[in-house]
């Protein structure tokens, strides 16, 4: 009886779909957009305009972080290190 089960559920796990969006085709600023590592911060102001928010630097090396709607870029001095999409919660 525990092997037909087995069985029955592998079978029904196997018709199962998953489905992958690549981040750059979600919602929202596409990773094709974000700024690439190595970029100026007088590079990124000039692409995206000033940040809404600034945040100081902090150990050694220095890293900051500017927040735009949709986006954070982290510079080490003033060169891009890592841009990462915001989460963005659904809507109901």
């Amino acid at each position: 009886m525990s092997l037909a089960v087995t069985l029955l559920c592998g079978a029904a796990w196997s018709l199962a779909d998953t489905l992958t969006v690549p981040v750059g085709q979600q919602a929202g600023t596409s990773a094709n957009q974000l700024p690439n590592n190595g970029t100026s911060s007088a590079q990124v102001v000039q692409r995206h305009g000033q940040p809404t928010t600034r945040h100081p630097a902090v150990g050694q090396p220095p890293i900051s972080r500017w927040d735009y709607p949709g986006f954070s870029v982290y510079f080490e001095h003033d060169k891009v290190i890592h841009s990462v999409r915001q989460h963005q919660p659904r809507i109901q």
